[in-house]
């Protein structure tokens, strides 16, 4: 028998560059809940992240975070609880899962006790899978395919996860997506194989 789709949390993060490992950081999480196939705009989670270091020069010119944004704000050992505690309930759903996978992985290990990571559902495989033909899935390549309307503040945690929220309902509608088994085939991330 068919399970039916649960709840999800679409989130995102923003990052002070590209690759966790090399001590780069998250300096903001943002998610919004999809619950009965609908985004509820009123559940929404949107935090900065005091990254304990500077943020590069090229990361601020994507997504126009600052240091004196960041110096006030909570660290991540504080952040990451809340967020999965607001995602509980849920699977989580990323655009490029991997990568947004790959720092809550890691950044795990900064918290106190141990924290538990949720399934993660990637939007580009299934934005792969839907249209095999098409060339990039970026999730601006994406949302003009689907003919969403794409955020000035784009590169921002909370516009991006809205955007991309916007775009895997519209996938699973064009998908004929019914059941989460049809999902997880599709855009299943295995959390333990990212490490």
């Amino acid at each position: 028998m068919p399970t039916p789709l649960p709840p999800l949390t679409v989130f995102d993060v923003e990052t002070t560059g590209l690759d966790p490992r090399k001590g780069h950081r998250i300096i903001e999480i943002a998610g919004v809940r999809i619950e009965n196939g609908t985004m509820d705009e009123t559940k929404t989670f949107v935090e900065l992240v005091n990254p304990e270091r500077d943020i590069p020069w090229e990361a601020r010119q994507v997504n126009k975070i600052t240091d004196e944004e960041v110096r006030g704000a909570a660290g991540i050992e504080e952040v990451l609880p809340k967020f999965l505690e607001f995602a509980s309930g849920s699977i989580l759903v990323a655009h490029n899962a991997r990568f947004d996978m790959g720092f809550l992985s890691c950044e795990k290990e900064m918290c106190w006790g141990y924290l538990e990571l949720p399934e993660c559902l990637c939007t580009m495989l299934l934005s792969r899978a839907l249209f095999p033909r098409e060339f990039g899935h970026n999730l601006d390549m994406v949302s003009r395919r689907l003919h969403l309307t794409i955020p000035a503040a784009r590169h921002r945690a909370l516009p991006d996860v809205l955007l991309t929220a916007q775009a895997l309902i519209k996938m699973i509608e064009l998908g004929e997506i019914e059941s989460m088994e049809d999902l997880q085939a599709i855009c299943g991330v295995n959390v333990k194989t990212l490490r």
